[in-house]
């Protein structure tokens, strides 16, 4: 007798979907552009240094060490490129594999608590809030240091909370929470905040709820002595080595990286000010669509806490306090509030499928793919058929006159797919149509609108052009530089320090030039120029990364001395 066929897909069915999704959304345009301002020129040029000169504990940017952040990542760039011999792909893998592992704990821990379709729908509310598909897309710190922070809050909520399951304690899921706390940290310094779980949980277990952290057994300790561990992973041959050496810059280092850009980055932030409201505005606009259930879930979530539901009130109240934290300085960045979002979604995760079938839910979804639709389609068919200012504005800063047109065609293509998926699944299905648009955005970025960019942003297309007209013979000297224009050169060449005074630069550069007038050129950022250049005999390169830039011949510097 046949068996009937299934009405709808079987969870395995929906989990491969989802995990295809995810790499589709998550991978698309892997290899097909270069490091792009503001950080991913910088850790890509780290990773490079340390597989160049084999100096793996201290990280340099040019000549410079870089005590700005840990080497974590870097070390992880420097290992796929190693592996893969492919800058393109090895400075992007590392946030692709961080992005899709912090999907695998929501989606796990989701299964765990509650039932495997809830882990999905919390893959979904995280893979397709705006944040975290943009940031993980891009080479920066913070997808590691969220999957990390993910990692830990898996770990701890897997010991304190399986008890309410009659499994026991969990002590490996113990220790692998407090050790991914410290390669957090070690990763960028506010690792740590996953132990914040604690405090919510320690106060639910003194009130009596079904919570255990067991404090009081001698295995508690296993957890501090994983995150120290785990810790000494970098902290102590950094020490070893940086307390053996001479110079003073190593001692340098070792004030910056453990106190500057720690506690007196946190304490008395110097820079980035923003309200106190700000990661609220954050939330409301850079968490969509997620966000748009809130103020159907959160009554929702209060009936479940009057129920005295642990797996609600911990990543929950972990939320809240991770919001205090860093709502408190007075320095502020919007990805600083990113690892709060995948406790969020897995506190929405039970919640969706009732949520979902809500005709207020229903309409804002469709209402959010339409607008962003629409937008897209009018924008793109603007830019193509016209000449809107801030099309005009844009080309100029980026010098993208090349491009454009693709560009704009690019755009309204992507318009007409997304006003497309919104006709095709109709009224009916909105929730569908905005998670189809929303993939469409992102493999176009990814595989189209990206590749169309990278010149100018990378820093190529203007480093491609100065290596063309000084021709290959040449050198180069490189003055008030930013990273990518020394990543993206195409010989090695003379830079003057990074941190130093852009006139001291300039002096620096031209006594360089001064040895070999001839052979020897200087690229420098227009507001550096020193008076005594003459621009006639100068280059001028048009605007690269919203600056200009100007190539001087040993000729156009004859009058500096």
């Amino acid at each position: 007798m046949l068996k009937p066929i299934a009405s709808r897909p079987t969870w395995r069915n929906d989990t491969t979907l989802f995990w295809i999704i995810a790499l589709l959304v998550l991978g698309a345009g892997l290899g097909l552009r270069d490091p792009w301002p503001a950080d991913e020129p910088r850790f890509t040029l780290v990773a490079r240094h340390m597989v160049e000169s084999g100096d793996w504990l201290f990280p340099h940017r040019g000549s410079e060490l870089y005590s700005d952040k840990p080497p974590l990542f870097m070390w992880l760039q420097a290992i796929a490129y190693t592996v893969f011999g492919n800058w393109r792909i090895a400075f992007l893998l590392p946030s692709l594999l961080a992005a899709l592992g912090t999907l695998w704990c929501v989606v796990d821990l989701g299964r765990r608590l509650w039932t495997r379709r809830v882990g999905i729908y919390a893959g979904y509310a995280l893979l397709f809030a705006l944040q975290f598909t943009w940031q993980a897309k891009k080479a920066q710190i913070d997808p590691l240091v969220v999957f990390w922070i993910t990692l830990a809050n898996y770990g701890l909520l897997r010991h304190v909370l399986q008890v309410a399951r009659n499994q026991g304690p969990n002590w490996p899921m113990w220790m692998l929470g407090w050790a991914a706390a410290a390669l957090g940290t070690i990763s960028k310094g506010v690792g740590f905040i996953a132990l914040l779980m604690l405090i919510p949980a320690g106060i639910a277990s003194l009130r009596g709820w079904d919570v255990k952290v067991h404090a009081g057994r001698a295995k508690f300790w296993l957890g501090p002595l994983a995150f120290v561990l785990a810790a000494c992973v970098w902290l102590v041959p950094m020490l070893i080595a940086a307390l053996g050496n001479a110079g003073p810059e190593y001692r340098a280092y070792i004030d910056d990286i453990l106190i500057r850009q720690t506690a007196k980055r946190y304490g008395a932030s110097w820079d980035h000010g923003q309200p106190v409201w700000y990661f609220l505005e954050v939330m409301a606009t850079m968490w969509l669509p997620t966000v748009l259930v809130l103020p159907w879930a959160l009554p929702a979530w209060w009936r479940r806490l009057r129920r005295r539901d642990p797996r609600y009130l911990l990543p929950l109240a972990w939320v809240l306090l991770v919001l205090v934290f860093f709502t408190l300085p007075n320095g502020k960045r919007d990805m600083y509030i990113l690892p709060a979002l995948p406790m969020l979604a897995l506190a929405l995760g039970p919640l969706l499928p009732g949520l979902l079938r809500r005709k207020g839910v229903r309409r804002l979804a469709y209402g959010f793919t339409a607008v962003l639709a629409v937008g897209l389609l009018v924008g793109g068919l603007a830019m193509l058929l016209g000449d809107p200012g801030f099309e005009r504005r844009f080309v100029a800063e980026r010098s993208l006159e090349d491009v454009s047109t693709a560009l704009a065609a690019s755009i309204a293509a992507l318009g007409f797919f997304c006003v497309g998926c919104l006709l095709w699944f109709g009224r009916a299905r909105p929730v569908a149509a905005m998670l189809a648009t929303l993939s469409g955005l992102w493999v176009c970025f990814g595989m189209a609108l990206a590749p169309l960019l990278n010149d100018s942003s990378s820093a190529r297309g203007l480093m491609t052009e100065v290596g063309r007209r000084i021709g290959p013979q040449a050198e180069l000297g490189l003055v008030a530089w930013r990273e990518q224009n020394l990543l993206m050169a195409d010989r090695r060449v003379a830079e003057f320090g990074f941190k130093v005074d852009f006139d001291e630069q300039m002096q620096r550069g031209l006594a360089w030039q001064r040895q070999a007038p001839g052979t020897r050129w200087l690229l420098v950022q227009d507001v550096a120029l020193a008076a005594c250049i003459e621009t006639g005999k100068a280059q001028h390169l048009g605007h690269a990364n919203r600056r200009g830039w100007t190539l001087v011949p040993g000729a156009a510097a004859a009058n500096c001395r």
